[in-house]
């Protein structure tokens, strides 16, 4: 059993796919045993992943900035909810409470937090796996964008060290039981 952290979107106008995909990862990391953490908020792939995992019977873990509860936007699927003052509080808990960190689709916010766990995973703050779930396709261009850093010398290694690309389900599931073990 793990914990599996999950950044990804909480706006509901993306592609309808996006949503089962977080469905199906909430259903697997229940009936697998590892826990959920996320970012607590009531839409979104957030709301999907989490409530997939609770009626499943696995366990949530919300870290919550406060503003996000003063929007009245709380996760109502969590069995832990820990609340922080900002987002950088946040995103520093959810790198220590999680053991393996899961990116799908999301905007600004969802890259803001895979750089965060990248950037310390680079430092050796961290050995934690780092999955850009690529699903049909939404990470293009940020891959592309990585290819051509490194092409320019800017990245210390080749950032594939650090980040895996899984395109579905299984392949998550395949890193995740590798690193694991």
């Amino acid at each position: 059993m793990s914990k599996l952290c999950v950044f990804c979107s909480a706006n509901q106008q993306i592609d309808h796919d996006f949503f089962e995909e977080a469905r199906k990862l909430g259903r697997w990391a229940a009936a697998e045993g590892h826990t959920i953490v996320f970012g607590g908020h009531d839409a979104g792939l957030m709301h999907s992943v989490s409530k997939a995992a609770k009626q499943a019977g696995g366990m949530v873990i919300g870290i919550v900035p406060r503003k996000i509860e003063e929007m009245g936007r709380l996760s109502p699927w969590l069995d832990v909810h820990i609340p922080t003052d900002n987002l950088t509080d946040r995103k520093d808990l959810m790198m220590a409470q999680g053991d393996a960190f899961i990116v799908m689709p999301g905007g600004i916010g969802t890259l803001d937090e895979l750089f965060t766990v990248v950037a310390a995973l680079t430092l050796d703050y961290h050995q934690k796996p780092v999955i850009l779930w690529n699903m049909k396709g939404f990470w293009d261009s940020l891959i592309a964008c990585l290819d051509d850093l490194h092409s320019k010398g800017v990245t210390r290694k080749d950032w594939h060290t650090y980040i895996k690309i899984a395109t579905t389900l299984e392949e998550v599931a395949a890193i995740v039981k590798g690193c694991s073990q």
